[in-house]
């Protein structure tokens, strides 16, 4: 049996409650931890540039549920890409990932989740390929000075869609606070990837895993890559997390869901979490204990 922690994205929980229902909601509902986003939203870069004293009060918040997150998600970057061909932007992404860094370290978060993509908005060339090189061993540089790691995420993009293309990264960026953030859906999702490859050649490189299920790449489709209800897309979870409790795979998980403007959020969130429960207990994962009463009373 291993013993893993799992968690819940910010963005799966109803979106008009205050951080300490949030953190409250989080434990409720069975999960060790928070995924904290920033997006490309205004109200989420926003949070980049808070004063001490919302940091302060965040984290107050934090300890006083007996709360944690494990990473902070910067999808923000898609909007400012590393690889971009406009100077400014790079800048202004570099810019991004230094206040993301800072921010981590002032709310004791570990670990930023970067988006493997050169570029997203803009045309793909191997110039923003190099320049996305440049500019991520510059990020790497600025999360090591502060002991935080980067790990890249498989996307719903070509660019970065396997392990095996971080593990590529990794050999160019030579570092251990670079590493990897498999979203076990995205592998799945394209049809050049073996999953079971991917996942046991390069498990060594796994900080992180993300659960959400796609529905597949084919000649005639695009595929999808969010919100495809679990059990319903192309993702063999059973067999995948039957794979990682082989490998001893020791991090945490995190359900990925959107269901934050829902009405129904909670009663979605609870289904899903009754879904990797079920395979949890058939594969031998024992999630870590929750201690929200336990902190509650301290």
């Amino acid at each position: 049996m291993t013993v893993n922690a799992l968690g819940i994205y910010e963005k799966a929980l109803p979106q008009d409650l205050t951080w300490e229902e949030k953190f409250n909601l989080v434990h409720e509902l069975g999960f060790n931890f928070l995924e904290f986003s920033v997006d490309e939203s205004e109200d989420r870069l926003a949070r980049l540039d808070w004063t001490r004293e919302q940091r302060t009060s965040f984290r107050d918040i934090m300890w006083r549920t007996n709360s944690r997150i494990n990473t902070l998600m910067l999808s923000g970057q898609r909007l400012y890409p590393l690889g971009s061909a406009d100077p400014k932007v790079r800048q202004e992404s570099l810019t991004i990932m230094e206040k993301a860094i800072d921010l981590a370290v002032d709310l004791g978060i570990r670990n930023i989740q970067v988006a493997g993509y050169d570029v997203y908005y803009e045309k793909k060339t191997v110039e923003s390929r190099e320049l996305f090189v440049e500019n991520l061993e510059k990020c790497v540089r600025m999360a090591a000075k502060k002991m935080v790691m980067l790990s890249i995420e498989t996307m719903d993009d070509p660019f970065i869609n396997s392990i095996g293309k971080i593990s590529h990264y990794k050999k160019l960026i030579k570092s251990p606070w670079l590493q990897a953030y498999p979203d076990l859906g995205n592998i799945s999702a394209w049809p050049e990837n073996d999953i079971s490859y991917d996942i046991e050649d390069y498990v060594q490189n796994i900080a992180a895993i993300h659960l959400k299920d796609t529905l597949p790449v084919t000649s005639t489709s695009e595929g999808k890559f969010k919100e495809v209800p679990f059990g319903t897309g192309c993702v063999d979870f059973e067999g995948c997390l039957r794979m990682l409790t082989r490998l001893n795979y020791s991090g945490s998980y995190t359900i990925e869901m959107w269901t934050g403007i829902s009405d129904n959020a909670i009663a979605e969130i609870k289904q899903a979490k009754k879904f990797f429960d079920d395979i949890f207990e058939k594969v031998g994962i024992t999630q870590e204990p929750v201690n929200y009463l336990e902190g509650v009373k301290n």
